[in-house]
This record gives C-alpha cells, structure tokens and sequence, in this order.
C-alpha cells in the first residue's frame, strides 16, 4: 500500500477535493476536521505525512503541529490562507516542512506530497556510514545524532539539513545548494526556509554540545565546523 496521508481542514469542499486527487495518484487518505480529531487520529493511524489546516475549530493548526512533534517526526504541509511570511516563519519554526497557500492548485498539492515523500525514500545510507566528530556522532541508518551518551532530538528535516551540512563539513553550502540538497528540485518555497531550519539545528546543537558548530558565512551560506575524527 502507498504511503498514508491525513488530512486536518475544517473546510469540506477542500477535504474533498485534496481526498480525491490524493487517491486518483495512490495515496491512503484520512480525513479529520478538526484539531482535537487530528491529534487523535495521527496518534492511532501514523501516517506518512499530514496536510495541516491553521485555522481549525477547536485547537489551532500550530498548537496541532507542536502536538504531533511531540509524539513523531511526520512530514507537515501546512494549508493556509494566510500569506505573510511571518505566519509561514512560525509554522515552520514549529516543524512544517513545506506550506501550500490557499487558494492553491490540487496538482500542486500532489506533486508536493511526492516530492516530500520522495526525500524519505532517497535515504539510502552506505553500510558504516557514521559519521564521527569532535563534538558529536551522526549515523544515518538510524537517523540519530548523539553528543556523548544523549541524543539530540530532531525532527526529519532538521536531521536532513544536518546531515548535508556535516557531510560536506568545512565547506561552506549555499541556500540554493542546501535547498536542493534536502528538499530537492521540486520545493515550491523560497530559500527562507533554510534559514528557519539552520537557526533550529544549530540552537538544539548548541544547547547540548555547548559550542556553535554551523557557521554562518554572510552574503554566502552555511559552515558545518565540528572536526571529524
């Protein structure tokens, strides 16, 4: 069976429409209308990825996003009519990985599904593939990053930032090179969303490790300059 996607909009006739053009392209869909009903039904049915509503009755779309956080690191596509990139900044500092602004094309819709899904499945990690620093360990066959004996808790996206920073540490990445990197040639967004996630990574990082280990090189891009070993 093809990956599960749930669906959390209080709004029917999107419901509907995002249902029928997600099942016409293979997809598993659940559907929720509201915050409470969304937490619930994500927490039994672990789908693959969940289309987030902001304006939903009965708890807001961010306060359902920082809910599922707690319990799992599923892909988030926020569906929103607000526009600002302040609104869109906040979803994705709560851990969207990709938003889709109403009024927004069903096609589109798919076609971001895939391209988010698609990230999940290019993940093939060479046997021995840990990668070891002086501040941290990465191994990416179990998607974990430890420094000594605790693990840094990150979601998908950030480990995936991570990862492409650490792999090419000491050389510095572009927005453009990182976006393509992680979210690949299909993202629809801007490259703000690098910004968001590098500024996520290297606090969680910080908090831990106790140094700042992702350099920022201005007018230019990112640094990873934990020394391997």
């Amino acid at each position: 069976m093809n990956a599960t996607i749930l669906i959390i909009e209080d709004e029917a006739s999107i419901r509907t429409v995002a249902r029928a053009y997600l099942e016409q392209a293979g997809f598993r869909v659940l559907l929720a209308d509201s915050g409470p009903e969304g937490v619930e039904l994500a927490r039994h049915e672990c789908p693959d990825l969940v289309i987030l509503d902001l304006n939903l009755p009965g708890m807001d779309g961010m306060e359902v996003a920082a809910r599922l956080r707690q319990d799992s690191d599923v892909f988030i596509v926020m569906l929103t009519a607000r526009s600002e990139e302040s609104d869109r900044v906040a979803g994705l500092r709560i851990g969207a990985d990709d938003y889709v602004i109403k009024p927004f094309s069903p096609r589109e819709l798919v076609a971001r599904v895939e391209a988010i899904l698609r990230r999940r499945r290019s993940t093939t990690p060479a046997v021995n593939s840990t990668l070891r620093f002086a501040h941290m360990q990465i191994d990416p066959d179990r998607r974990e990053v430890t420094v000594g004996d605790q693990t840094i808790d990150l979601t998908t996206t950030e480990f995936d930032v991570l990862l492409a920073l650490a792999r090419r540490h000491g050389r510095v990445l572009s927005r453009e090179q990182i976006l393509d990197l992680v979210w690949g040639n299909d993202f629809y967004g801007t490259d703000r969303v690098v910004d968001v996630y590098v500024g996520q990574v290297r606090r969680k990082l910080e908090a831990v490790a106790g140094v700042s280990l992702i350099q920022t090189v201005r007018g230019v891009g990112y640094k990873f300059i934990d020394e391997a070993v």
